[in-house]
């Protein structure tokens, strides 16, 4: 699946006339880094797995879910979800292949037949691989048939089947004809649910690529220098990442591009006084940074100085209002109030998109602070706090650090940014 970033640079759809930018991925050779990347540490020790017994717990949490939803069985097809409760890498392609989780009892896969010494290797170190069955299927055959097969041998001829929401719809479509003794439903609650509440090994990891994000970032910021281009950046960013021990990203952004909130492919140099949008994270073990940092490579203009200021403000509102059983729609109103209330409304007229996003294994996963979301917040979810004014032809600035819910309030991963000309001073 395309992030955000890729997406941007590989459609010639989103902005018309503008030659896609050659791709941000390739990393440039150290011989070539600036020398502050030069300092970043390796820290892949840092970064423990989750281990066979939290996903243990997780299919357990899983089942409990699955009795209060009333669903007999969840169906994952390979995705996060499935990395998620069994720690299986799965590529969907056109031939099926899924993991069912019943309410009782282990899971069992349904995988084709040229690939089962790889599921049976794989699920010997997922919960119940011991106690799993594999139900095979040849080319000419019909693999959604021993879906139903499946549950049948567990006694479950009829019910409620749910359905993880980013199963391929021909996987979903075939599995509703063959099983039509059950009702298909959404598996959101159960998979959603589990996944929102991090545990302190997610934690930990979310904390590291946080951490090691910042790094980058601030090695970024020392060094640019009038005249590197945005490719450049981006081409430092995943050489950086690379010297730290983990995957990942940045898109960057430079002057009039930053008020398009992920901005464009169009190629872009920095120059003196721009004014530098750097968006997006890395991942360890699995778990996702999403950080922005907006600063100004010299001296901010009075305008960038009070927008960056009401931004700041509309950050640390957010950041006040979030704590368990407030509705996730109320952060967003408290960030969107302080952005309003300072003339740049009404709405979403310059603070276009939502607030936050929940972010664990996935940059984007559930829930949203977003206006109107009832769901309220507990303990151990994660977001985006990440409120911004884009105004077009001009320039945009957006803070974004990733967020914690506490016992009692909330925390954010990162140190807030502190000045367009000093983003990385100490607080």
């Amino acid at each position: 699946m395309l992030n955000r970033r890729q997406f941007v640079s590989a459609s010639g759809l989103l902005l018309p006339g503008f030659a896609a930018a050659p791709s941000a991925l390739a990393q440039a050779p150290a011989s070539t880094l600036p020398p502050a990347y030069l300092q970043l540490p390796n820290r892949s020790a840092e970064a423990h797995p989750i281990s066979l017994t939290e996903r243990e717990q997780r299919y357990e949490r899983a089942q409990q879910k699955m009795h209060a939803a009333g669903l007999d069985a969840i169906v994952l097809a390979g995705g996060t979800s499935l990395v998620y409760f069994t720690g299986i890498h799965w590529w969907n392609s056109e031939r099926l292949f899924v993991c069912v989780l019943p309410r009782t009892g282990a899971p069992f896969y349904v995988a084709p037949a040229f690939e089962e010494e790889r599921v049976r290797a794989r699920m010997a170190e997922a919960p119940g691989g011991h106690f799993s069955r594999v139900y095979t299927w040849q080319e000419q055959e019909n693999p959604y048939a021993l879906v139903a097969r499946g549950l049948a041998e567990m006694d479950l001829r009829t019910g409620h089947l749910g359905i993880e929401e980013r199963m391929p719809f021909v996987f979903a479509d075939g599995i509703r004809s063959a099983a039509a003794g059950f009702t298909i439903a959404s598996a959101t609650a159960v998979t959603a649910g589990c996944r929102s509440i991090k545990s302190p090994a997610e934690l930990a990891l979310m904390q590291l690529a946080n951490e090691i994000t910042l790094a980058v970032y601030r090695a970024t910021w020392q060094s640019i220098t009038p005249g590197v281009t945005n490719r450049q950046v981006t081409d430092w960013i995943a050489a950086a990442y690379e010297r730290s021990g983990f995957p990942g990203e940045a898109s960057c952004q430079v002057d009039a591009w930053t008020a398009l909130p992920h901005g464009a492919p169009q190629p872009q140099t920095i120059h003196e006084n721009s004014i530098v949008m750097l968006d997006d994270g890395c991942i360890v073990q699995g778990y996702q940074s999403d950080i922005t940092r907006t600063f100004v490579m010299g001296k901010a203009t009075d305008p960038m100085k009070k927008v960056f200021a009401i931004v700041h403000q509309a950050q640390g509102a957010a950041l006040a209002a979030a704590r368990p059983g407030v509705a996730c729609g109320e952060v967003d109103a408290a960030a969107r109030k302080v952005i309003v209330d300072a003339g740049f409304g009404p709405e979403y007229r310059f603070f276009t998109h939502r607030v936050g996003h929940g972010i664990g294994m996935d940059m984007h996963e559930w829930p949203y602070l977003v206006q109107g979301n009832p769901l309220p917040l507990a303990a151990n979810m994660t977001f985006s706090d990440e409120p911004g004014i884009y105004q077009r032809d001009a320039f945009g600035i957006r803070l974004e650090d990733d967020m914690h819910i506490t016992e009692d309030g909330a925390r954010l991963f990162t140190p807030q940014c502190l000045s367009l000309e000093q983003p990385f001073a100490a607080g």
